[in-house]
């Protein structure tokens, strides 16, 4: 981040040098990674360590503070996930018709945390808190498609790759080269692979890190869902990255809709 990116004023420039404390400890560094002036940033340095969100590394440089965890902590405790994603989740419901789906990793396995029900006269069985297995559904092979091949095969020997339907990828070799695919379209398809009669397309969504943390889906019968169906496709991708930005992924690590 650069100081042009600001208003310019004294708040600005101090949360540009504590954003720049995330990656730099020089004063040099964090001076060239702002565009402020090296006294400048020292002076908001010794205001920060005075706050308890710098500390001094006993090498000249500076290292995020106590009071940056105490806060981060007490922020974490009150985020909600499916909050800050629900308005993307319902644009997403209102565009295509069909239930929606938000699911974080918890293991080896996804969770719901939020369900929207489709505008269709039928209702899927799945509820919030249930758990669903990665190899099997949409959101869980997208979940693997940013995993190493190293972990997804560590995953697949814990579980077993147990089959839902006669369709599902039970063979972990098949599974990596069905993941190498999924990744590089940047979507997954679940091809009545979890439950026969039903078909899903789902995409990632990325945390603040970069790293997957989750992913969101659309469900409907079978014959309504096309496994090609490129504009429902692309409307799934593009709510995963509106999901994602909200989670505050940056930017450049979410895959936009093709």
């Amino acid at each position: 981040m650069v100081a042009t990116q600001t208003g310019g004023g004294s708040i600005d420039k101090a949360l540009t040098v504590l954003e720049a404390l995330a990656e730099h400890s020089r004063v040099t560094d964090i001076a060239a990674g702002t565009g402020l002036p090296k006294s400048t940033v020292h002076r908001i340095l010794q205001s920060l360590v005075g706050w308890g969100f710098a500390r001094a590394d006993g090498n000249g440089g500076y290292l995020p503070g106590p009071r940056i965890l105490t806060l981060a902590g007490k922020v974490m405790s009150r985020f909600d996930p499916a909050q800050h994603a629900d308005s993307a989740l319902q644009a997403l419901r209102d565009r295509t018709g069909f239930t929606v789906h938000f699911a974080i990793r918890s293991g080896d396995e996804a969770v719901y945390v939020r369900k929207l029900e489709g505008l269709r006269p039928y209702q899927m069985g799945s509820r919030v808190g249930m758990s669903l297995p990665l190899h099997s559904t949409s959101i869980g092979k997208a979940i693997l498609a940013q995993l190493p091949d190293g972990e997804v095969t560590a995953i697949a020997s814990r579980t077993g790759l147990q089959p839902r339907t006669q369709r599902t990828i039970t063979d972990v070799d098949t599974l990596l080269a069905h993941l190498a695919e999924v990744r590089r379209h940047g979507h997954a398809v679940d091809d009545e692979e979890n439950e026969q009669g039903i078909r899903c397309a789902g995409a990632p969504v990325f945390d603040h890190t970069g790293a997957v943390m989750g992913g969101i889906s659309v469900s409907g019968l079978a014959f309504e869902v096309g496994v090609d169906d490129a504009p429902l496709l692309a409307e799934v991708v593009a709510a995963a990255r509106d999901v994602s930005l909200a989670m505050g992924a940056p930017p450049e690590r979410v895959p936009a809709p093709a």
